[in-house]
């Protein structure tokens, strides 16, 4: 179990019981879909302006996402939510989405960014979210926990949010 964290243009890995509680920055994202594109860019930019950032680097997967992480993101000042095609597929996205809607009600920023999908899809659950939320209702046959998803998705969706199109344009 490693993390990443960055401050100015420099980064460590170690481990979660390790690591600093308190970053400025955590990055929510479906790593398969933005880890080594996007993601990767944001996270580097941010490190190089010295923010600390968080960023999961080779967690281990399982069910349940660990208090730790859900400590870290608790315990940051802003997270960021990269929306994209297959986000909603990752119950620890979801999950982590959770977490950060709850600590938006605390006062913690969120900004949410499109990343190649449009943002009524994510709000509304449509396409690919609805295609990845009826799965999870077929496998976990837990309707509390799946409505928890959608209105985190809905919520999350409905904040000001940075709507990335194609090359470096931005909307909000």
């Amino acid at each position: 179990m490693a993390l990443v964290t960055g401050k100015i243009a420099s980064s460590s890995s170690f481990s979660l019981t390790h690591q600093p509680k308190n970053f400025q920055i955590f990055l929510n994202f479906r790593g398969k879909d933005t880890r080594l594109s996007f993601t990767s860019h944001l996270y580097n930019a941010l490190c190089q302006q010295g923010i600390n950032t968080f960023i999961d680097d080779k967690l281990p997967r399982g069910e349940e996402i660990s208090a730790e992480l859900l400590k870290t993101i608790e315990n940051s000042t802003i997270s960021i939510i990269i929306f994209s095609e297959n986000y909603a597929s990752s119950t620890w996205c979801l999950d982590e989405l959770v977490k950060i809607v709850e600590c938006k009600k605390n006062g913690q920023l969120v900004l949410p960014v499109f990343y190649n999908v449009d943002p009524s899809d994510v709000c509304n659950q449509k396409g690919k979210f609805e295609e990845a939320l009826t799965q999870h209702e077929e496998k976990f046959k837990d309707n509390k926990k799946i409505q928890r998803w959608r209105d985190a998705l809905h919520e999350a969706a409905n904040i000001s949010d940075w709507h990335y199109k194609h090359k470096y344009v931005f909307s909000d």
